[in-house]
């Protein structure tokens, strides 16, 4: 079978009659060059079907691309995982001429993120954000759009910034599916909710509250919510504050933990001697949530591979600085259901 030439670049500058300069800052969307050049540029990608060739970007770069992942500080274990996973792929990002370093802040504090975000030196091409979908925070985004930086949101988005693209589980849906688990699990009998999340202000403990409350109250209304209990996704602040919730309900037939600090809420219902008599619906496959599951503590857990996360925020960071097709079926995040028989 006969191979049909790869159009390059000089192609589309002979077509279009401009130089390969002019054919760059076109296709990297830099100023300076007037709408009606641009159209040419373009209606000649358009017509020889050009896409940038990733092996010959790779050799023609003439230093090394850098990426900051920015995760939160603390002891959340998931966390954790995607600090490994980052470090993980040292070896990939090498073979692509790019490394990657992790640097943790308060995401808690809208102005430590911000601070943080505005902190970041220029030679970074790419920013992966573990975010606070906050006004500041939205702000400090955009200023690193506007300076040609590439920015991806990880795990928890900030949809109104200028980001490039967000890698995580569609959160609403996985609320959703924690509600029908626990509602299911609790069958029948009526009583009551309670929920643990980290702040209101993450995007993603939002948006899970807000399938999880849809679900409760059209399917399972004999069942109360309780106010949300934010813990910061600290195991020694949810510790306490479950402890005292399981004293002051004595009905509680089910807990909803939003985010992390999950080892705290793990003690306190052992504590009590009643997680027999509670279920309880957690997110991440942590090794903390894995052994709460055997223990027979935890029920189910909704989980969001750490390792495809951050392979696809650095697949999707690299195709945007290099212009690269961007396959999305390969950069959906899964949302997966792990009970103790089905454990990996």
């Amino acid at each position: 079978m006969e191979t049909i030439p790869r159009a390059s670049l000089q192609d589309v500058a002979r077509v279009a009659g401009v130089s390969l300069a002019t054919v760059d800052r076109v296709l990297h969307g830099r100023a300076g060059v007037r709408a009606r050049t641009v159209e040419r540029v373009n209606a000649a990608v358009h017509e020889l079907g050009y896409r940038p060739d990733p092996a010959a970007a790779r050799l023609a770069r003439s230093r090394t691309l850098r990426l900051a992942f920015v995760l939160p500080s603390g002891t959340n274990t998931f966390v954790s995982l995607l600090s490994q996973q980052v470090q993980a792929m040292a070896p990939w990002l090498a073979e692509q001429r790019a490394i990657a370093v992790t640097q943790t802040v308060d995401v808690f504090s809208p102005q430590a993120l911000a601070d943080h975000l505005h902190s970041l030196d220029e030679s970074f091409d790419a920013v992966v954000v573990m975010a606070l979908d906050h006004p500041q925070v939205r702000a400090a985004i955009d200023d690193l759009v506007a300076r040609g930086t590439e920015v991806i949101t990880l795990v928890s988005d900030v949809p109104s910034s200028r980001r490039a693209h967000f890698v995580g589980i569609d959160n609403v849906s996985a609320g959703r599916t924690a509600a029908t688990l626990l509602g299911r699990f609790v069958g029948k009998r009526p009583g009551r909710i309670g929920i643990v999340l980290g702040s209101r202000a993450l995007r993603d403990h939002a948006e899970r509250l807000f399938g999880f409350e849809q679900v409760m109250a059209t399917e399972h209304a004999q069942l109360v919510l309780l106010a949300p209990i934010e813990g910061h996704d600290l195991s020694e602040r949810t510790e306490p504050l479950v402890a005292e919730l399981l004293r002051r309900e004595p009905e509680l037939a089910g807990l909803y933990s939003i985010g992390a600090g999950n080892r705290g809420i793990q003690a306190a219902l052992a504590a009590s001697g009643r997680s027999e008599h509670v279920v309880w619906v957690c997110h991440e496959l942590t090794p903390h949530a894995r052994r709460a599951l055997l223990d027979g503590v935890a029920d189910a857990v909704i989980n969001q591979d750490a390792g495809h996360e951050v392979r696809s925020a650095c697949r999707l960071a690299l195709a945007r600085l290099s212009g690269e097709r961007v396959l999305p079926d390969q950069e959906r995040i899964r949302i997966d259901i792990f009970l103790k028989d089905n454990l990996p």
